[in-house]
Order: C-alpha cells, then structure tokens, then sequence
C-alpha cells in the first residue's frame, strides 16, 4: 500500500554539520533509492563526495523525514560564501539583497514520491534559514521539477553547467522566506 502524507505521521529532523558522520550514509542510501532508474551509475557513484563537500560546510543544514525509523527523504544545503553568488552573474540589476543560501539537493524514495515530502522538506530547510535569498539548480531537461519549484517562489534566471560532464541546469531563485 502506498504511503500517504494525511495518514502517516513523519517525523522531520534538521540537522546540521556536527550530525554529519551520523547521516551520511542515510543521505547516501535514501539519494541511491530516489535516483536509481533516473541517474547514471556514475552520478550515483559521485553523491558522496557531494554529500561530504556540502556536509563539510560549517553552516550546513538538512533536514530527513523519517516514517518510524525509516528515512523517506531529505533537503540540504549551506549559506553561499559572502561576496561569491555565482548566480548574480545571471541578473542585472542584482537584487539588493545579498545573502544566499545555496540549496544543492533533494532526495525522496520512490515510493514517497508525488505526496507533498519535496516540498515539506524545502520549506522545513527554509524556514530554519535568515538569508534573505535562495539558489537551486535544476535540470532544464525536467520541466516539471521546474515548474514546482515556480509554485514555491523560485524563479527561473538563468542557465549553468557546473562541472563540464553535467547537465545544464536552470539556476533559480527565491526570496527568503517562501511564499
């Protein structure tokens, strides 16, 4: 049977940089479930390096939905570096505001999917942040991941590839807090 977010009663943790040797497997397994029929063997093979750049930031921040003592998902990301918002070079005029958070991943188990976890997840991240902006990267090759993140506040503003063996991605962002 299907899980349903009205009938059953997740349990959303935060965590933050100290958690991280205590979370990093979780965060390996729940990404490898999400994306095992979407992403290459190679990408998967490379999330723990990303989950231990992001979780080596001393301001990281994630938060894991939990059904009893099973992770069902996960949102993290970490403040941008003052005075390094790549994303500017996509605007202009650049927003006043200037703090960042850099919101780099998602993950929801297959079976979670299509329930409202994703954006449970983002706006519980959210809601612990006091930058006054946040960024995300999101496939341009899923329209619909896209035009989620627009129903939460994000706005699409430009287009970057990040590593040269990357897809191009949609860079968007949002005022914080979210709508």
């Amino acid at each position: 049977m299907e899980p349903n977010l009205s009938t059953v009663d997740l349990d959303v943790r935060s965590f933050t940089h100290e958690d991280l040797p205590e979370i990093r497997q979780t965060l390996i397994d729940v990404h490898a479930d999400a994306y095992a029929d979407a992403m290459d063997f190679e990408f998967n093979q490379r999330f723990p390096w990303f989950v231990d750049r992001w979780g080596g930031h001393p301001e990281f921040s994630c938060m894991i939905a939990f059904n009893s003592d099973e992770a069902v998902g996960f949102a993290y990301g970490a403040p941008a570096n003052p005075g390094r918002e790549w994303w500017r070079e996509h605007l202009d005029p650049t927003p006043e505001k200037c703090r960042t958070f850099s919101f780099s991943e998602m993950a929801v188990r297959t079976k979670w999917r299509k329930k409202g976890l994703a954006e449970r997840l983002t706006r519980a991240l959210m809601e612990e942040r006091d930058e006054d902006l946040v960024v995300l990267l999101a496939d341009t090759e899923h329209a619909r991941v896209q035009a989620l993140y627009e129903t939460w506040g994000f706005r699409r503003v430009g287009e970057r590839q990040p590593f040269p063996d990357s897809p191009v991605y949609a860079v968007m962002l949002a005022e914080l807090p979210l709508d």
